[in-house]
């Protein structure tokens, strides 16, 4: 049969690494994220992939040809020069996460846009200010007051948190 591995590739180069790779008879998996964002007063759907600059691939028979394919930097390895092994049920559940093609982020944070928020770190530490919205990879948006003007500052899911008035 055969077993998945990952390979890292050149930034924002997985979709040409993927069609590459394809094209030397590996079959690739690059799960990409459904990012609904507003636009001048329009939605607009962006789909980058949900890890960037990374894909997984299944190798059958040979990997060698793999490393080789344009686009691609290494693949993952354990340590002993053999791509690392990544367990089926892995890919089995992004898979099952995605929704016509698309994984999307859950609603997690709790948080509405206008909520008032302190930053427990960083360089805004004890600053309060209003949640914007949530962005992928566990990031959020801000609007604080600085400089006599209101200033959106991206900050950790982490380094906020909830302020009751």
């Amino acid at each position: 049969m055969g077993y998945w591995a990952c390979c890292q590739t050149e930034p924002m180069r997985e979709g040409a690494a993927a069609h590459f790779l394809q094209l030397a008879k590996y079959q690739v998996y690059l799960p990409r994220l459904r990012v609904v964002r507003a636009h001048r007063g329009r939605k607009i759907e962006t789909k980058p992939p949900l890890f960037p600059s990374y894909l997984f691939l299944m190798v059958t028979a040979g990997w060698w040809d793999a490393r080789w394919c344009p686009h691609v930097i290494r693949l993952i390895t354990n340590g002993h020069l053999e791509p690392a092994r990544v367990a089926d049920q892995i890919i089995d559940d992004l898979r099952k996460r995605e929704r016509n093609g698309l994984i999307e982020l859950p609603k997690r944070s709790g948080l509405k846009p206008g909520d008032r928020v302190k930053v427990l770190q960083g360089p805004f530490a004890d600053h309060f200010g209003l949640y914007v919205g949530q962005r992928p990879h566990e990031r959020v948006l801000v609007l604080l007051a600085l400089l006599g003007g209101q200033q959106r500052v991206e900050l950790a899911k982490a380094d906020i948190e909830a302020v009751q008035i």
